[in-house]
């Protein structure tokens, strides 16, 4: 695990907890796994260790479930994000690159 994570993306919390805390089964929240919507990590015994931002992401998801949204169809919205944050880090890495490059800066 990195050391580097803010709190929130830590994997610290286990799933009788993040059950407490999002009113959810763990019947729903390992499916919401199975449908690769959430991603926890295994402790060294094997329990699923969440973090307070699967914590939010589960809640995401239960409300769009409640709304009548498909499970396929989050995850294809998820990736439509994942792409779009990726592109946009992309986009202002050449930017930073290119005035860097034009004011003659580098990254210290």
């Amino acid at each position: 695990m990195k050391n580097d994570l803010s709190y929130k993306d830590k994997k610290v919390i286990t799933i009788g907890i993040v059950r407490e805390l999002t009113g959810l089964s763990d019947r729903q929240i390992r499916y919401y796994e199975e449908r690769k919507l959430i991603f926890p990590e295994r402790s060294l015994g094997g329990s699923r260790k969440y973090s307070f931002s699967d914590v939010e992401l589960l809640m995401e998801i239960a409300n769009k479930i409640e709304d009548g949204i498909q499970t396929h169809e989050i995850r294809k919205e998820m990736l439509r994000e994942q792409k779009k944050q990726s592109d946009a880090e992309v986009k202002t890495k050449m930017i930073q690159g290119q005035l860097n490059a034009h004011f003659g800066m580098r990254k210290v």
